[in-house]
């Protein structure tokens, strides 16, 4: 294990689906600062079903025809983030393009978004056929009405 790396070797005992193959399997696990996802530097997921219940009943919302942003504050120093892509968007491969694509834009625009927030992004049935400018356009301006973005004086 070299944790200082960010990098855990793991060697797992499993059922090879060769009989001759050795039962010996290697698993490369990555972790980021959050010890989990390894491209968020400044956000953890959010997985628990009563913290996205919580954030739909007591949060802040804003919505687009491609997605619906709710947060709220939490009491931890950083972000939390949260994503959902229901079955009316697609099948499992579309889900996940759409997933991925919505990881990468907050991502991206990490340190412009403000800490201590617990944040869920919902992508509706056109976040699928939205290009991906549009789809950071419609992010970046459903943060700002949130009042999640910081300003020019707080980003540095």
């Amino acid at each position: 294990t070299d944790r200082a790396a960010g990098i855990e070797i793991r060697l797992m005992k499993g059922r090879g689906s060769i009989p001759t193959a050795p039962a010996v399997h290697t698993q490369l696990l990555l972790y980021g600062r959050n010890g989990g996802e390894a491209g968020l530097k400044f956000t953890s997921s959010l997985k628990e079903n009563y913290a996205f219940r919580r954030l739909y009943a007591k949060g802040k919302s804003a919505a687009s025809p491609c997605l619906a942003i709710y947060c709220r504050k939490n009491r931890t120093g950083g972000n939390r983030l949260g994503l959902t892509v229901g079955k009316k968007v697609g099948k499992a491969v579309v889900r996940n393009k759409v997933r991925r694509r919505i990881r990468e834009i907050y991502r991206t625009n990490e340190g412009r978004i403000r800490s201590g927030y617990d944040i869920v992004v919902v992508a509706r049935v056109r976040a699928v056929f939205t290009p991906y400018a549009k789809l950071e356009d419609s992010f970046l301006k459903l943060m700002d009405k949130l009042g999640l973005l910081r300003g020019e004086e707080e980003a540095s």
